[in-house]
């Protein structure tokens, strides 16, 4: 189920290295190149709270089955795509079905293993779950640069196959409810695309057209509404596409805070890092995921820590911890240098990889551990829902600074050019001497067209430090949020099924 989990969460970063190349290849327009990843993420983010329902209906063994085939299909439907509209089309397959393979396996972790092993299973299902995206951009620039883009795609046919074969022989069996897809609430799950939908397409839009364009606020508006709606319609239901009283139960409503800060800074981080070495350091791909590597190594090295310090010192110490970590790491890359490369980045990377396992695995626990195995495929699904959605708020944040910033940083440089700062000169790279020596006048289009790349990586190096100093400041409220993660509901409680609200 692992091996599933982590070839639907490598995918995006895999690809994601490589949307140049796709577009080449397929004669996409620019500005349609981004929707080959959101189609997927869109499709992913709808799927995820949808899993407790699938579960109930399919089974745990035979949803998984059915997940990972059609993933796997997809990803051959998308290797051999011939144009846009097709590789679109099974994007949202892949991305769908992807999206349930997360959480299902979060929901074996405590509904397959006895207690006793609840943190070894979370240890390594967690240590999956973040160490793909780490890997991927080493993985995608290697095939791109090696094969051809299908083969992006194509990786996945054998562990998805196998997957698909040998899951059923391994997961016991349960019976189907199939009559739960009768009883299901599609004005819900209407209610659910829709506003998860225009959530994430506003998050991509709101960086490049403003907050405040009428589009991103009708989408963001929209989606607001929508979910609103959803949330009195789902309380009132009889059969509620998602459980959301489990939220009344104070340990897994601070998880899911807590996963939802944890997105941010993951995301929001394995984001920065590509942008940073990409475009002010010049990497390629393969060079950008062999330098993030040190995460991964950080994230394998401290899973079994972890798991032997929660049994020591508790879930709630060693998530503080985490957090702590985690925003040291994160605000000491706010402080780089326009030159940092993979000296610079070492320790910053290895405090994030340490701190990231302490986030994930404790907050699981007590988000999930203490709840009925009948309400843990629907809490798994909130619980990773509140992840990603932190992940795409993240990023939209990050892209707001990173669009907004950049462009007064470099008006900044230019007028201290203009008037003979030497000071300026150093910071973008420039022999002051250069500055010193120069003709009397304003500058001839040659000299600007030297100067501008570097004012440019020099402005995005400093945008780029300031969303650092975000993510930081995101981390801390997830410090400040933990003590408050005691659970004053009984263990016994559990939230009904069928529950009315007036």
């Amino acid at each position: 189920m692992c091996l599933g989990m982590f070839m639907a969460i490598l995918d995006i970063q895999v690809v994601a290295t490589s949307l140049p190349t796709i577009q080449r290849a397929l004669a996409i327009s620019p500005s349609a190149m981004s929707w080959i990843q959101t189609a997927y993420l869109i499709a992913e983010v709808i799927a995820i709270p949808l899993t407790g329902l699938l579960t109930h209906a399919l089974s745990l063994r035979w949803l998984f089955v059915i997940a990972v085939s059609l993933f796997t299909l997809a990803s051959v439907g998308c290797a051999f795509s011939g144009g846009f509209a097709v590789l679109l089309a099974f994007r949202l397959l892949q991305g769908f079905s992807g999206g349930v393979l997360i959480p299902a396996v979060f929901s074996a972790v405590f509904t397959l293993f006895p207690p006793r092993l609840h943190a070894v299973a979370t240890t390594i299902g967690g240590a999956v779950a973040v160490l793909a995206p780490t890997v991927g951009p080493v993985v995608g620039g290697w095939i791109t640069q090696t094969w051809s883009w299908p083969w992006l795609f194509l990786i996945n046919l054998v562990p998805g196959t196998i997957a698909a074969l040998v899951t059923p022989l391994l997961l016991p069996k349960a019976g189907m409810h199939l009559r739960a897809f009768s009883m299901l609430d599609k004005s819900s799950l209407v209610l659910l695309a829709a506003a998860l939908a225009s959530l994430m397409i506003g998050l991509k839009e709101a960086p490049q057209r403003g907050w405040a364009s009428m589009l991103c606020l009708s989408l963001l508006i929209g989606s607001i509404a929508g979910t609103a709606l959803l949330i009195r319609r789902t309380l009132r239901a009889a059969d509620p596409i998602a459980r959301l009283l489990l939220f009344r139960r104070r340990s897994f409503a601070i998880g899911c805070a807590l996963s939802f800060c944890l997105g941010i800074g993951l995301y929001g981080s394995t984001y920065l890092m590509p942008v940073f070495l990409g475009f002010v350091r010049r990497h390629d791909a393969f060079e950008i995921g062999t330098i993030m590597l040190v995460t991964g190594v950080a994230q394998l090295g401290a899973a079994p820590l972890a798991t032997f310090l929660e049994s020591r010192v508790g879930a709630l110490a060693l998530t503080a911890t985490g957090f702590a970590l985690f925003a040291l790491g994160l605000g000491l890359s706010a402080f780089q240098p326009r030159t940092a490369d993979f000296g610079e980045m070492l320790w910053p990377q290895v405090v994030r990889g340490v701190a990231i396992m302490f986030c994930l695995l404790p907050p699981t626990r007590f988000a999930l551990g203490s709840l009925p195995e009948t309400e843990i495929a629907d809490a798994s699904g909130l619980f990773n829902l509140m992840r990603n959605l932190g992940g795409a708020i993240g990023i939209a944040l990050i892209d707001t600074i990173l669009y907004g910033r950049s462009p007064i940083y470099g008006e900044d440089f230019r007028a201290r050019l203009l008037a003979g700062d030497v000071n300026a000169a150093q910071a973008i790279g420039l022999d002051p001497m250069l500055l010193i020596n120069r003709p009397p006048g304003p500058p001839d289009d040659a000299t600007v067209a030297f100067v501008r790349p570097l004012v440019e990586r020099a402005s995005l190096a400093l945008t780029v430090n300031e969303a650092w100093a975000m993510l930081a400041c995101v981390a801390i409220a997830g410090l400040l949020l933990v003590p408050f993660a005691r659970d004053q509901v009984p263990a016994s409680f559990e939230v009904p099924r069928e529950c009315e609200l007036d």
